[in-house]
């Protein structure tokens, strides 16, 4: 029987074997799966009728609940007088989707694209980078960090039918440097903050950038609004301008406040590329205007004496966590805090524990994390009162405690 050529990136038959009973006992647990209705910011009603505080949400500035946003979306719908308009982004667009854009390219000083979510956006674009359209016709070899968002790496398979995939080991820039000493050209796709704690070495890729001409692409979406002068996150601040050599993709959808993504490009010409040939950019879904208006209401407070202070309030709850609770995060500016379990099975107890307690957390296991890092995935927001944060420490500890892993 001759060998086939599948699951090269890719192996869900092996992954649903492997996972899908931790999510079951997930679901049986009433820890996903639910149903929501808000009571009050981040205090929501189950199905089950329990109030849970919201210790899992990627909101952390609370912005997503802030009047001056759900005015904006209101006044987005009203100004626009449809929610849409069906027609792909480059035939045919919202007057208010262009201001939008505008005012997001004057904000983070770029060449500012939307899109309906940075899935949507690294859809269109890594294979367009993995043809050569970005860097003179000339196919980069593709370098995935294997802990790369499954949003950039699900793409693998696409790209490599444009150009050679590599998936390098995380972190490692000895490895990328060695690529790119035999490599006319080497594109690296990574995060900016890990979506489970961790950064990247933007030093470093710099450094590789101006040595050997490396192309970073680089999700900063955990970032975004969080931290940085007016919410610009941990990538873009560390750069004196944005050329054509490097692309910034961010959620909208997090610290923002709003919805959608938002690619921060060096040029115009990267940006029409993009909408003609950017397959899910610019199919007829564009953002609708509650977005768009939610959008620009943010802006407002981006540049606002506001953000400073909810970043403030934010670094303050996370060091305020860090002194009660210890994790391989602790002392990093980055919201996210994993405390690590024995395994699914006590994660899944302790989430399930922390959620009859009244605080919604996430039970993170494989496919999420590696398999043998199962762990407590915890967010903090700028919003939380300090006396939240306590109480939630203690009813953490006392549960890792009880199911044989305390974190010292």
């Amino acid at each position: 029987m001759e060998n086939h050529p599948y699951n090269k990136f890719t192996n869900y038959k092996k992954v649903i074997q492997l996972a899908d009973s931790d999510w079951q006992t997930a679901k049986s647990g009433r820890i996903c799966e639910l149903n929501v209705t808000v009571k009050k910011a981040n205090l929501l009603t189950d199905q089950y009728g329990r109030d849970v505080h919201h210790f899992c949400t990627t909101s952390y500035l609370g912005l997503d609940y802030h009047p001056d946003i759900l005015k904006g979306a209101i006044r987005g719908i009203q100004e626009a007088g449809t929610l849409r308009i069906a027609n792909s982004k480059n035939r045919c667009k919202l007057a208010i989707l262009d201001q939008y854009e505008t005012e997001l390219s004057e904000l983070f000083d770029s060449t500012c694209l939307s899109a309906l979510s940075c899935s949507a956006a690294t859809s269109g674009i890594l294979p367009l980078l993995a043809s050569g359209a970005f860097t003179d016709d000339n196919p980069p070899i593709m370098v995935f960090d294997k802990k790369s968002h499954y949003s950039m790496n699900h793409l693998k398979a696409s790209c490599a039918d444009e150009t050679e995939v590599v998936t390098a080991p995380h972190n490692d820039i000895s490895f990328l440097e060695d690529l790119c000493k035999r490599h006319k050209k080497v594109v690296y796709v990574a995060d900016g903050i890990y979506s489970m704690g961790g950064f990247a070495d933007i030093e470093s890729l710099l450094y590789l950038k101006s040595r050997y001409g490396l192309f970073p692409y680089l999700d900063d979406s955990h970032a975004l609004s969080a931290i940085g002068e007016n919410g610009s996150g941990h990538v873009r601040p560390q750069l004196s301008h944005l050329d054509d050599q490097i692309i910034i993709v961010a959620s909208l959808g997090k610290s923002f406040g709003a919805s959608g993504a938002v690619v921060m490009l060096g040029n115009e010409r990267q940006k029409n590329l993009i909408y003609r040939y950017g397959g899910p950019n610019n199919w007829s879904q564009s953002l609708n205007s509650a977005s768009i208006g939610a959008g620009l209401a943010s802006i407002q407070l981006h540049k606002s004496d506001q953000l400073p202070a909810l970043q403030q309030n934010l670094q303050s709850n996370i060091k305020l966590f860090d002194s009660l609770i210890k994790s391989d995060q602790s002392g990093a500016n980055t919201p996210i805090r994993l405390i690590t379990c024995a395994g699914a099975e006590t994660a899944n107890r302790v989430a399930i524990g922390l959620a009859e307690k009244g605080f919604f957390t996430s039970a993170v296991f494989f496919p999420v994390v590696p398999q043998g890092k199962a762990a407590i995935r915890i967010t903090l927001r700028a919003d939380m009162p300090h006396s939240l944060i306590k109480l939630f420490c203690v009813e953490l500890r006392a549960l890792m405690m009880e199911h044989g892993k305390a974190n010292d």
